[in-house]
């Protein structure tokens, strides 16, 4: 598949990176020949780049738009990146991102509108990072929390301390049985990620990833000794940046947020776009810790450290935990601090680039696919597909299906209505299905959910079990 991808910046190079690992056939544009050069003389990728405006049509035919399946324009500038996907689809891109920094352009009633100007997706990594940081905030005891279609089934990541020392050493197989209301399908362990099997077994300090339904959250809370974690009422926010507003925006109502900002001018700011009475806008330091202790982060149940350091982040993050605070959401923008930050026992961490790169690899997957999810700690991707009529997902029941290692199915959802999935299931057209894969394993499973061409089913369906 050729991408092209317009602007070197730091959510460009991260999708270059990424996808190149996927043998893609991808092409950087950047005007700026230190950011191209940095990227082909590591010799760590396979790509091309091309020194030209991204707006450019001469840059784009030399990068060889016409023959793109996707054109993803991450420039700095939302005006060019819309119009940058407005020229590519016209000179023959089959599909175009445009990243923005206006909210309403990500509203569903727009996006009939972008579509009809040529572009297919708009993403706002702002936004989406705020949307993962509000769902980090529901539970204290949760590291991640991630609702699949419309919160039928939820994938819960939680941090296993001593209070769930009955859990360990214990084969899954036995742990969760398949008639269990809830299975574990991921394990993040020191530096390894890994697809459990029946007879894996958690360990102290893994980083589990339940699949469930809402009403059994409660249950597994209980099985992981974590009970006395209390309600997030209160939550702290350093830094006053475009994320804190949306979290503040879509926070939920049982929640009171203090936003410290050390710019007098952004405090004024805020205070216009959020003159409401449960958000509060403080002016001071966050770093200072006799500032957060005035402010009341010892009657907080969580803190958000959101500026545009990374180590600023971490720091403070670790200082609210010297606090007391339980809960700490730090925006960690380095990739190659994430796993320092995650072994410094951070809580949940999130990360722009790896949000941004979960929306656009769904459409890379030719199968249909409802969202993926890149788990931020763990080398797992999580994708909703839908299964086809005639796809070979559907052919026989799951144990008879030989899925690729690393790869494990986490739920499905039929009827509105969310289900584990056991190695007597048999999934049916139309079904929604969890899918959670090491690496880029998850392009792999395009092949299971689709209807294949020409309608030979049972040639694949035989090669495939």
């Amino acid at each position: 598949m050729k991408i092209i991808i317009a602007g070197a910046g730091a959510v460009g190079t991260h999708l270059a990176q990424l996808l190149s690992k996927d043998d893609q056939d991808i092409v950087v544009i950047d005007t700026n020949p230190e950011k191209t050069e940095a990227l082909t003389d590591s010799g760590n990728y396979d790509l091309m780049t091309v020194n030209a405006d991204p707006g450019s049509i001469t840059g784009m035919k030399e990068a060889g738009v016409q023959h793109a399946h996707l054109y993803i324009a991450v420039t700095p500038d939302e005006a060019r990146n819309i119009t940058c996907c407005m020229l590519a689809h016209t000179l023959g891109a089959t599909k175009t991102v445009a990243r923005v920094d206006n909210a309403e352009y990500n509203e569903a009633r727009y996006h009939d509108i972008f579509r009809n100007m040529g572009i297919d997706s708009i993403i706002y990594p702002e936004v989406l990072a705020a949307q993962e940081i509000v769902q980090a905030l529901r539970f204290s005891w949760v590291r991640q929390y991630w609702e699949v279609h419309g919160g039928a089934l939820v994938m819960l990541g939680i941090k296993l301390r001593e209070s769930a020392e009955r859990m360990f050493n214990t084969p899954l197989k036995d742990l969760c049985p398949s008639d269990s209301p809830y299975h574990i399908v991921a394990i993040k362990r020191d530096e390894e990620t890994i697809i459990p099997n029946g007879f894996s077994a958690l360990q102290l300090g893994d980083i589990a990833y339940f699949m469930t339904t809402k009403k059994y959250i409660p249950e597994i809370r209980r099985l992981v000794g974590k009970e006395d974690y209390a309600d997030v009422r209160n939550v702290m926010v350093m830094g006053g940046g475009r994320i804190s507003v949306h979290v503040a925006q879509m926070k939920e109502d049982r929640m009171t947020l203090r936003i410290v900002e050390k710019s007098e001018d952004r405090c004024m700011k805020l205070n216009e776009l959020l003159d409401t009475d449960d958000v509060i806008i403080v002016h001071g330091d966050g770093r200072d810790t006799e500032t957060l202790k005035e402010e009341g982060i010892r009657n907080c149940q969580a803190f958000a450290a959101l500026t545009p350091n990374t180590e600023t982040n971490i720091l403070a993050c670790l200082a609210a935990k010297r606090m007391g605070v339980r809960k700490t959401v730090a925006m960690v923008e380095n990739i190659d601090y994430v796993a320092m930050a995650e072994k410094l026992d951070i809580g949940t961490i999130i990360n722009r680039k790896t949000i941004a790169a979960s929306h656009i690899y769904q459409m890379l997957l030719d199968a249909d696919v409802a969202q993926v999810k890149c788990l931020t700690v763990a080398d797992a991707d999580v994708a909703e597909f839908i299964a086809q009529e005639g796809s070979p997902i559907t052919a026989h029941r799951i144990r008879e299906i030989r899925l690729p290692e690393g790869v494990t199915l986490g739920g499905l959802v039929r009827d509105q209505q969310g289900m584990p999935i056991s190695g007597n299931t048999q999934i049916q057209p139309g079904d929604s299905v969890v899918v959670f894969a090491k690496g880029t394993l998850i392009k792999k499973m395009d092949r299971f959910f689709k209807r294949p061409e020409g309608g030979i089913v049972s040639q694949l369906i035989d090669k495939l079990t």
